[in-house]
């Protein structure tokens, strides 16, 4: 077992990877950008290390800074929590290299899942339902050619992109010409890759992404759907498990056919597959996630089970001890709370000066601020995540409303008035709902 831990990663994941370690007797090293010195995770973990300016791409993206780091402390580990260098196959390969057991995936999954027009066709030859799409994109007439090909309406998609981001709804040849050229301008910067692809376009589908985990010795497990279908611009805001659209029957063989997959591609850690449900009940692959995932802490509390902890010990050569066939407990939501204005989603950085976050039984804080606390205006605008489990959805809605009611966090604004319409609309409590959701409400 490796003994000291470096998360390469700031805010509400760093204090989680920190507090599993912690629990199984690691030691821990944070490292930090010059401003977040006084951020909690510095302030928590046993050892911490400054590596570079607030600009994310001199610290929390240099990869020979976080590798200093290591060699410096001492660390033999090395935990990429989301984002930033989580899904960096490079990253991976240097740790290893490096003599540093990196806490994920392998670098060539890393790969193969990554880029979306790949994965898309790794998932088809594993036998997972696929969404019809494109090879690679040449040039603005080829674009056209397979457009008309595939048929609109569709979705222009960035090869390298993830999260949401690179994607444009296009209902005509004349929409694709007038876009074509800014897409891929904006992929370029984005990703560092221009390249594009098409895929058909599924109109008001459900996300549904289910969880995996895969040790060194080949056993794969599947734990539950999370239903992921309130999204602002692709960018999830609230995610629950399990999901009300799916019938025990389509959860289990779909299931079972996941596992089957991710054992014949020997799959090693945490990772999320994500589909879309259409209006006909039929789940299709989107795409792949190698990593933990931010929402993952729904389905922790539904099945019981620390899946940072369970990642450590996948790395350290353990085998899963899970039980074979896994059920969800209850019911469970999370909210995201983000430093932004709840109607116009602008940013709102500052200095925290009152926090008062919910409690009770049921009631769970994964978070990465204090009172007095900066929020910096150069990283993700999550500062929070509120998650409620209970025996049912109903209870559970209802807990989540009183939770978002105690929450209290002055001298920035926060997006918690939008997640108080979320769960007072009649069409979330009923389980009536799409991705455009929220486009819907706030129309």
């Amino acid at each position: 077992m490796f003994e000291k831990v470096l998360i390469a990663n700031r805010g509400e994941i760093a204090l989680r990877v920190i507090r599993s370690c912690r629990e199984r007797g690691l030691r821990t090293v944070a490292v930090h950008s010059e401003i977040d010195a006084d951020a909690l995770h510095t302030r928590l973990a046993d050892e911490a290390i400054c590596i570079g300016p607030a600009d994310p791409m001199r610290s929390y993206l240099h990869i020979p800074a976080i590798i200093a780091a290591a060699e410096i402390t001492g660390a033999d580990a090395v935990h990429p929590g989301y984002g930033f260098l989580s899904e960096n196959p490079e990253f991976a390969e240097t740790c290893a290299q490096c003599g540093l057991e990196f806490i994920g995936p392998l670098p060539d999954q890393m790969r193969q899942w990554g880029d979306k027009v790949s994965a898309r066709a790794l998932a088809k030859s594993l036998g997972l339902p696929t969404i019809e799409g494109t090879e690679l994109i040449e040039d603005i007439d080829d674009a056209v050619k397979k457009a008309e090909a595939l048929g609109f309406p569709l979705l222009l998609k960035a090869s390298g992109g993830g999260g949401g981001r690179g994607m444009h709804i296009l209902q005509s040849k004349e929409e694709l010409r007038a876009i074509f050229g800014t897409a891929r301008a904006e992929s370029r910067v984005a990703f560092g890759n221009d390249a594009l692809y098409f895929e058909k376009y599924i109109d008001r589908p459900r996300h549904i992404e289910f969880q995996v985990l895969g040790d060194k010795h080949g056993n794969v497990h599947v734990l539950g759907e999370r239903e992921c279908s309130i999204q602002r611009r692709h960018q999830k805001i609230l995610e629950e498990a399990p999901s009300v659209a799916l019938s025990d029957e389509l959860r289990r063989d779909m299931s079972a056919t996941i596992r089957r997959a991710m054992g014949e591609a020997g799959y090693l850690s945490a990772g999320t597959l994500e589909f879309l449900l259409d209006d006909r009940g039929e789940l299709t692959f989107l795409e792949m996630n190698p990593r933990i995932q931010v929402e993952h802490p729904v389905t922790e509390l539904v099945m019981g089970i620390d899946l940072v902890d369970e990642q450590i010990r996948i790395a350290d050569g353990k085998r899963l001890e899970l039980p074979e066939h896994l059920a969800p407990r209850g019911h469970a939501i999370e909210c995201r709370i983000n430093a932004e204005d709840p109607d116009t989603f602008a940013p709102s950085p500052g200095r925290i000066t009152e926090l008062h976050m919910a409690g009770g039984t049921g009631v769970r804080i994964d978070s990465g601020v204090y009172g007095g606390g900066l929020v910096p205006s150069h990283y993700d605008p999550l500062i929070a995540k509120l998650i409620v489990h209970a025996p049912t959805r109903a209870q559970a809605i209802a807990k989540m409303r009183r939770a978002l009611s105690e929450t209290l966090i002055g001298g920035i604004v926060t997006n918690i008035p939008l997640h108080q319409r979320i769960l007072a609309h009649p069409a979330f409590e009923e389980g009536r709902f799409s991705t455009h959701f929220l486009d819907e409400l706030q129309a």
